[in-house]
């Protein structure tokens, strides 16, 4: 996962320059494989790579034939083999990366060209015959993406991956909106990604289709294998990362057929060339995979999720990793998890730490790219309190509202953790493709009903029971396992400890006269409060408003774990 700076219409950017290159720094845990730069007219565009796709001839900013177009993107397109063979007019490709594509769709779509990206991304374009900024983010935000101003240059219009790149010289920052382009030409930003299930009041009646959910998820974990470096998956234990585990095994172990036969039939030919690869039809590109596939899991010791996960991995075949932290581990290392997350939201910093401790682990392994399972709980309604639902359109609106806020919550975790260390985080669930199938589905047949429990339709899907190759894809226990959050999975003591240090830090009198510059914003536990104290040492209040706190629909716990919901309590008496 990259890193971008870019600031357009500077009043003097060959002086502010210097401070550009210190600001594109700020991210370079995000790209440590390479920095570039450069300067066209008043603006300047930086890049941190982290080389996953194209490793040889990638590195950033892209440019075109006559360096016309300057190019910066932080991401993967999973499509461009398939884009670069269908362009109106012949493009003559710099580099094998799949992120330069976006030049010549620019080229003959101009602010459209969002549009025909599969993947996710965010990326900062400069035209400079026309002195243009077209500036992007993917559909859902799974790559995190900001944009500011200063009353300094008020003409100029900054962005980066990161806040900490931007909050030292703009005094307004925002969060990028997903699925959205800006055009500096017009100064507007504009809605490009219009799926039909984004108006919430447009409650779907398809019926559920099992073997479509089952194929597209399958189709999208095989798109995310795309990488020229060593991958694996991230494994909770719980049913989302389970399946994506399940899915990239099989894959992987295909692909391994496939260089066996490809091989087979070079040396048949006397060729000497066996090439491993995937064909266009999967929108995918050469695939680099170690010996066995890779899976990581991380928990307090003899957490739930170590144990399921390991479980799995053993039902699967991978080379899994049991990763354990002690709770002064995860204690040490809040001020940095709240300085890379740049959040005081509770859920999202319980469950970023331990990614956090277990990226630095994977990245020394020499992996550079994992899947993860984030999304499947908002798209099906797998949280617990969706128990409490009262109809189907309720759910639906509340299924909705979760997706679009994913990229102040899940995928900001996901992204954030991972990239600190240079690590790239994949996520299958939020597919474009897999989302058009499993959001317009009946949330009837989402809801969690008598003898239903949640995220059934998922579950049904990959239960082979019946089937004529009814090879599983899980164990059943780990198929029809119940919903743990990430934070409550790796081990209960967790949250816990992080309660009762809060005691320490947050005085009942600080909770009655928090601060006056955190306006309405005012933490309702001292865990939040204690989050927000160590959010403020690194950033200005301005940048607060680029934050959400996640909360459950239909319930008045204060406390977002999952053992605070009574579902949770009558199935796991005994493991709380």
């Amino acid at each position: 996962m990259c890193g971008i700076f870019a600031c357009h219409r500077h009043p003097d950017v060959q002086k502010f320059k210097p401070t550009a290159l210190k600001l594109a720094k700020q991210i370079r845990h995000r790209g440590p494989d390479w920095s570039g730069s450069i300067i066209s007219n008043n603006t300047i565009l930086c890049h941190e790579r982290l080389s996953i796709v194209g490793v040889d001839s990638g590195a950033q900013p892209l440019t075109n034939e006559d360096d016309s177009i300057v190019l910066a993107v932080n991401g993967e397109i999973y499509n461009h083999r398939l884009l670069r063979k269908n362009f109106a007019k012949p493009y003559p490709f710099k580099t094998h990366s799949d992120c330069e594509v976006i030049i010549p769709l620019y080229l003959e779509h101009g602010t459209d060209a969002p549009t025909h990206l599969d993947g996710m991304f965010s990326f900062v374009l400069y035209d400079k015959k026309e002195d243009r900024v077209i500036a992007a983010r993917d559909p859902i935000g799974i790559t995190t993406f900001y944009q500011g101003w200063s009353w300094k240059e008020p003409d100029a219009v900054y962005f980066a991956s990161e806040l900490k790149c931007l909050h030292q010289v703009c005094d307004k920052i925002v969060a990028f909106p997903p699925g959205h382009v800006y055009d500096s030409k017009t100064g507007e930003t504009n809605r490009y990604f219009k799926p039909t299930w984004w108006d919430p009041t447009n409650v779907p009646s398809t019926p559920v289709d099992y073997m479509a959910i089952r194929h597209s998820l399958e189709k999208s974990v095989r798109k995310r294998l795309m990488a020229e470096v060593p991958y694996g998956v991230l494994l909770s234990g719980g049913l989302d990362s389970s399946l994506v585990a399940s899915i990239a095994q099989r894959e992987t172990l295909r692909l391994k057929q496939k260089a066996v036969e490809a091989n087979a039939a070079a040396r048949e030919a006397e060729s000497g060339e066996g090439l491993v690869g995937i064909d266009d039809e999967n929108n995918l590109d050469t695939v680099t995979y170690l010996p066995q596939l890779n899976s990581f899991s991380i928990g307090l010791p003899g957490s739930p999720d170590n144990e399921a996960a390991l479980k799995v991995a053993k039902f699967l075949g991978t080379k899994h990793h049991v990763m354990t932290f002690t709770i002064e581990d995860g204690l040490n290392a809040l001020s940095d998890v709240i300085y890379h997350l740049e959040t005081y939201d509770v859920t999202t910093i319980r469950a970023s730490t331990p990614m956090y401790l277990l990226s630095r682990k994977i990245k020394a392994m020499g992996v550079k790219m994992v899947l993860s399972g984030e999304g499947s709980d908002e798209i099906f309604g797998g949280y617990l309190y969706f128990h409490a639902a009262p109809d189907r359109k309720a759910f639906h609106e509340e299924t909705v509202r979760r997706v679009k806020n994913l990229h102040l919550a899940d995928c900001l975790r996901a992204n954030k953790s991972t990239s600190a260390w240079g690590l790239e985080a994949r996520v299958p669930f939020l597919d474009k493709e897999f989302l058009e199938v499993s959001m317009n589905t009946d949330p009837k047949d989402k809801m969690i009903t008598e003898g239903r429990m949640e995220k059934y339709i998922l579950r049904k899907a990959f239960d082979t029971t019946g089937e004529a190759d009814n090879t599983p894809y899980l164990p059943e226990d780990i198929l029809w396992r119940q919903k743990e959050q990430f934070s409550d999975g790796v081990g209960y003591g967790w949250i816990d400890a992080l309660r009762d240090n809060a005691e320490l830090h947050v005085t009942d009198e600080m909770m009655k006269n928090p601060k006056a510059e955190w306006g309405a914003d005012i933490p309702d536990t001292k865990e939040a409060y204690w989050y927000r104290l160590m959010f403020d040492e690194h950033f200005p209040p301005r940048c607060a408003s680029t934050v959400m706190r996640w909360t459950p629909t239909w319930s008045k716990q204060s406390d977002p774990s999952g053992r605070a919901i009574s579902t949770h309590n009558k199935k796991y008496d005994n493991a709380v």
